[in-house]
């Protein structure tokens, strides 16, 4: 388990991580959220002891990250897949890792096998693929075969088999009873993957929620509509105060009236329906619902085209 306690960190007069304090449950995949510069990286560089925070804590099975004897075997961590001598073959990579931290040899082959990179065990770092540096991070975290584990963006660059690949690791180690702790900008990946999400903007703890809660909390649930006579429909919904999206199949996306009330208006105007179908928001709508005020960049709309 994992206790973050009023974290705290200041880079100059930037406020990066803002008393911010969570848990991280053994037995499932927390996701942690949120949009560019919130302080994602800098609150997993200072769970991890890279940091040093002007206030708070955090603790692993009750100890600071700094104070545990063989930190391999207690946190597994993949921040950044690139952070190797791209010069040592990957084997020996591993080996040089295994032997800090007092772990058999014999691991790592094991964790070469798990991650699929066996038949390149003599390849120098180097010059693998953002996939297979993805993979040698993963084992490297996997080494000690710890209890916790943290990684930050695994599926950055990847292709859908790599992605899938990730994903079914993750979630077999927490099903495991590990406690996993993933960081991610791919709210679709979040989806499939977290059982739990920790949610920060500017530094400060927006949600602490199961996805399940986090979405059925979104206002940005919609109903789809079918019906022959939308002409007739759409602009009793408009006046109810409904927002009313034609969609290319010819359906109509309403929000801000629930699926009873739309019915309502149908029999009342004696509009045939043909479906009446209640659409909970995507965690890609309820994530930016709740972050709209935390976003530190905002792009316009607008296209620039040059001369």
């Amino acid at each position: 388990m994992i206790e973050v306690r009023n974290l705290t960190k200041r880079y100059g007069s930037t406020l990066a991580v803002d008393n911010l304090s969570f848990d991280v449950h053994p037995g499932r995949v927390t996701g942690f959220l949120g949009p560019n510069g919130a302080g994602k990286t800098t609150t997993m560089r200072s769970m991890l002891g890279l940091d040093r925070p002007d206030g708070g804590s955090v603790k692993v099975d009750g100890r600071s990250y700094v104070d545990l004897p063989a930190p391999l075997r207690e946190v597994g961590a993949l921040l950044d897949a690139k952070a190797l001598h791209g010069g040592r073959r990957a084997y020996f990579h591993l080996l040089c890792l295994a032997q800090s931290n007092g772990i058999p040899a014999r691991r790592v082959d094991e964790v070469l096998e798990v991650v699929g990179l066996t038949g390149v065990a003599k390849r120098r770092a180097g010059g693998f693929s953002l996939g297979m540096g993805q993979r040698l991070g993963i084992a490297a975290a996997l080494l000690g075969d710890p209890k916790v584990l943290m990684f930050d963006e695994p599926v950055n660059g990847l292709d859908p088999e790599g992605i899938r690949w990730i994903r079914t690791i993750i979630r077999a180690l927490a099903a495991q009873g590990r406690t996993v702790f993933v960081s991610s900008h791919l709210m679709s990946e979040m989806a499939l993957t977290a059982d739990h999400l920790i949610v920060i903007g500017k530094g400060r703890l927006i949600a602490d929620a199961s996805v399940e809660e986090l979405i059925k909390g979104s206002s940005r649930r919609s109903v789809i509509v079918r019906t022959p006579d939308s002409s007739k429909l759409w602009p009793r919904l408009v006046a109810a105060g409904g927002e009313v999206e034609h969609q290319p199949d010819g359906s109509l996306l309403v929000s801000g009236l629930e699926a009873p009330t739309i019915g309502e208006l149908a029999a009342q105007s004696a509009t045939v329906l043909h479906e009446l179908t209640p659409k909970e928001a995507s965690l890609e709508e309820a994530f930016m619902e709740l972050t709209e005020e935390s976003a530190e960049f905002h792009a316009g709309t607008g296209v620039a085209v040059g001369a």
